[in-house]
């Protein structure tokens, strides 16, 4: 990236600014006219001798000469604004453009970071600069050249209007314009530096908000957040101080400007004043020199902004390109890069020297050549050098010196499009982004532009696009490298990604998550007669053994299901739309209109107050990580402040007279999560019970034709689309309480699943599972497993595996292991282990210690092969 920020603006928008530079040129003559105009007015119109006046070749009479002049003055106001316009909103283009640019090629060198940068460079940190930091150079790259000449245009040119009247008064405007020039800079470099103060302790700031949220549980377990909260005060308190001493400095700079601005029309008065007394300076003059003076404080007040600007913007980039500049920079990703090199037959080390982030040597000097396919080991002491090996196989860190070969390779000097397409890596600590669990096994199959097909993207995005020297490519179309994956078309891809999902044991829970996951329209469409079916299977085995009947409550009409919560009861059906879910319903207009209407509106917050009163006693000395939090889920610690203010301020017998909205809104939020067999706390009894069946009824056969689509019943001849899977089969709950109802019923339900061959079906289901922000959704182990699956899912020729398996148990890793090996038979793999027992199972080992390569060859035991280290 350039150094300077108009080296950066120059390279990417140098036709740009010459065109904003033509237009306000062009402005110019047009501003002066406007400018001289009133003093032709006030002579020549209103003053002067009586008789026609010639305008434009025209002899015109002096009323219709004041007019004409008018009609002109107008006209000009018309043209200047247009000029305004017109260059203020292709300035704003151009700064929004180039800002995104900016924030783009940012970003990109997020992706060539070297591995070690980011243990230096806080999240925090670099969403602040790519946000916040580098939102002002926007607006400062429009105005870089277009704002100095454009209004720097207009102060010469009333300047000059001024000289023309009167040197002297023109003297008198710009007199003290050195003092100006000489000391604001002084005082503004002051400025700058506590500026600079200010971005790099934001930093700080920024980076205690991430680590506060990353660690909120362990904050609050230790019961530290007194602690916490001072450092953050005292952090806080820096920005303050150093943000007094900017104003103080900035507002003395205001009041020397203002002060000396106001000094020249006291000399326009009295020296103006005096030359008009004695004849040498008419009125119009005057009184026009007065007014372009006026107008010379916005051009005047315009550059000296600017001029703070231009260093606050200095600063900016400067800090920004220096922090995204750190050494070992990747290569450039070049998104058309050949990237058919062939299956590689041998891994060669020449001299291979890595050093980490602290200059220490982590490989050195290291030979060896190994023949491919083969699976080989890399083991030692940790800290010998394994990972660094790994990474630079992978093409993921740049070696110091030497060279790591794939076939006739250079590994370091391939295009990462090439390295993707023979090499897959997975370290300890796989990365799940948010979207699917599809998205994310399929996204080591998107590393090649899409060759057809169209996203949303329309032809005004991608030229905008191409503007701003973002991608042209639309990250909307099908990225998916479906012959990289051996498949045909989309309609393949599910079945190979169920295949991989069970070489890396991930079946069981795509299967589960399928199981429990949201039916949706397209799963209703395509399964809907099967899981018909299946419930019908269900609902025989239930009435052939009473044992099964009272593990499952079914959903009937005219009777209350004690295993779902209250809204679902009153509903009785899932919602589809957001008004209808939990969280909204206690401010749903029509579901209140139902309970005012039955009464139960005042017997369900009478039952919250009951429930409040209990929660806030049983609560009222636990740590936030108790068990009876997850028990009695439908409150959370940060609830039950409010909760405890609320039951202080009222009593129960005010309950059903409460005109506070939020606070009815939160008794009614509290009995509608209750689930009676779970929570067990004797709120929801019979008589409620009854009550809620009865206004379950009136919802029914009064709710809107407009509202009938937000909300899926429950139909015994239907399946429910929001629903998951399994309720649609069971048509009901599973009892809480009852001696191991859970694994009874996933036994039935999967017996069933099996004989009606669904179980593909409902894996492709849970491949569309949410994997949630950074895969919150899914358990360590879950997350390592789909970062295995997404290198397996594009077929690697080499497979560089960094002991990918640390996150597992040690049960898990064996069979992980073995079922790893079998699928990458007659394939390289490239393993770092501390597993001594696995090593009789690979074909070679390089053993590492101190940086240095021990030995390479055959594992303990085996005889000794031709492979030697070098």
């Amino acid at each position: 990236m350039h150094a300077t920020i108009f080296g950066y603006i120059r390279a990417h928008s140098w036709r740009q600014q010459l065109l904003i530079l033509a237009l306000t040129l062009v402005s110019l003559p047009f501003f002066y006219l406007w400018v001289e105009l009133p003093k032709r007015i006030v002579d020549d119109a209103l003053g002067g001798p009586a008789g026609p006046r010639e305008f434009w070749g025209l002899e015109l009479s002096r009323l219709d000469y004041l007019f004409a002049l008018c009609l002109l003055f107008l006209g000009l106001v018309l043209i200047n604004g247009a000029f305004k316009y017109v260059i203020n909103v292709y300035k704003g283009v151009v700064g929004e453009r180039m800002l995104r640019r900016l924030r783009y090629e940012l970003y990109q060198r997020i992706l060539r970071f070297p591995p070690g940068h980011f243990r230096v460079m806080s999240q925090g940190q670099l969403v602040q600069m790519i946000n916040a930091e580098v939102e002002p150079l926007g607006g400062f790259i429009g105005d870089a050249y277009a704002l100095p000449a454009y209004q720097g245009g207009m102060l010469l040119t009333i300047l000059a209007f001024m000289f023309v009247q009167n040197p002297l008064l023109g003297f008198a405007a710009i007199l003290f314009y050195p003092l100006q020039i000489w000391l604001i800079p002084k005082l503004q470099r002051q400025v700058n530096e506590l500026g600079r103060r200010r971005v790099r302790q934001m930093r700080v700031v920024a980076e205690r908000i991430g680590e506060t949220t990353s660690g909120v549980i362990d904050i609050r377990a230790n019961a530290a957040q007194n602690y916490e909260q001072s450092r953050f005060a005292d952090e806080l308190g820096k920005v303050f101080f150093i943000r007094f001493a900017i104003f103080k400095k900035k507002f003395l700079i205001k009041f020397i400007n203002n002060f000396l601005a106001q000094f020249a029309p006291f000399l326009f008065y009295s020296v103006g004043g005096y030359l008009v007394l004695q004849g040498e300076l008419t009125i119009g003059a005057i009184l026009a020199i007065i007014a372009a003076h006026e107008k010379l404080a916005a051009p005047w007040k315009e550059l000296l902004t600017y001029y703070q600007n231009l260093w606050d913007a200095r600063i900016k980039y400067e800090q920004v390109v220096a922090q995204f500049d750190p050494p070992g920079l990747l290569r450039e990703i070049d998104a058309a890069a050949p990237a058919d090199v062939g299956a590689p037959t041998l891994l060669q080390a020449k001299g291979l020297t890595v050093v980490d982030d602290d200059d220490e040597t982590v490989v050195n000097a290291v030979e060896f050549d190994l023949e491919l396919p083969a699976h080989v080991a890399v083991t030692g002491r940790p800290g010998g050098g394994q990972h660094a090996l790994l990474q630079v196989a992978a093409n993921l860190r740049a070696p110091l010196a030497g060279s790591l070969h794939l076939g006739d390779l250079d590994v370091a000097k391939l295009a990462p499009s090439a390295t993707a397409d023979h090499v897959a890596y997975v370290g300890n600590s796989g990365q799940v982004f948010a979207g699917s669990l599809r998205d994310n096994l399929l996204l080591g199959l998107k590393h090649k532009p899409p060759a057809g097909g169209k996203g949303s993207r329309t032809r005004q995005d991608v030229l905008e696009a191409k503007a701003s020297g973002n991608s042209p490519f639309d990250g909307t179309a099908d990225w998916v490298d479906y012959t990289a994956a051996g498949v045909a078309d989309a309609k393949a891809i599910d079945a190979w990604l169920a295949e991989v999902a069970t070489v890396v044991r991930l079946d069981q829970d795509l299967f589960a998550l399928g199981l429990r996951g949201e039916l949706g329209a397209a799963g209703a469409e395509a399964l809907g007669p099967s899981l018909l079916e299946a419930r019908r299977l269900v609902a025989e085995r239930r009435e052939a053994d009473p044992k099964l009947a009272r593990l499952i409550e079914g959903f009937d009409p005219e009777r209350y299901n004690s295993n779902a919560t209250v809204a679902e009861n009153l509903l009785f059906g899932t919602p589809l739309d957001a008004a209808y879910e939990l969280e909204r319903l206690p401010e749903n207009r029509f579901v209140l209109e139902v309970l005012a209407a039955t009464g139960l509106d005042v017997r369900l917050r009478q039952a919250g107050y009951a429930l409040a009163e209990t929660m806030v006693e049983l609560f009222a000395d636990l740590p936030p990580d108790h068990e009876y939090y997850r028990q009695f889920s439908f409150i959370g610690p940060d609830d039950l402040p409010d909760y405890r203010a609320l039951i202080g301020r009222i009593t129960a017998a005010e309950v059903a007279k409460l005109k506070d909205g939020r606070d009815r809104r939160r008794l009614l939020a509290l009995p509608l999560r209750l689930i009676p067999t779970r929570h067990r706390l004797g709120v929801i009894d019979p008589p409620l019970q009854a009550e809620i069946l009865q206004a379950r009824r009136r919802l029914r056969a009064h709710l809107p034709a407009s509202e009938r689509s937000k909300i899926a019943f429950f139909d015994p001849e239907a399946v429910n689309r929001a629903a998951s899977v399994q309720d649609n089969i069971l048509f009901g709950r599973i009892a809480y309480g009852q001696a191991n109802a859970g694994q009874v019923v996933a036994a039935l339900v999967g017996e069933i699943i099996d004989r009606l061959d669904l179980r593909a079906a409902i894996v492709t289901l849970g491949l569309g599972a949410p994997a949630g922000i950074g895969g919150v959704r899914l358990t360590a182990a879950q997350r390592q497993k789909v970062a295995l699956g997404r290198a397996l899912a594009r077929r690697p020729s080499v497979l560089v595996l960094d002991d990918p398996l640390a996150p597992l148990d040690r049960t898990e890793q064996d069979r992980l292991q073995e079922s790893l090996r079998a699928h990458m038979a007659g394939r390289t793999m490239l393993w770092a282990h501390q597993h001594p027992e696995w090593l009789a199972a690979f074909d070679r080992v390089i053993v590492m210690d101190g940086a240095a390569v021990v030995s390479v060859g055959p594992p303990p035991g085996a005889q000794a092969g031709a492979h030697e280290a070098a």
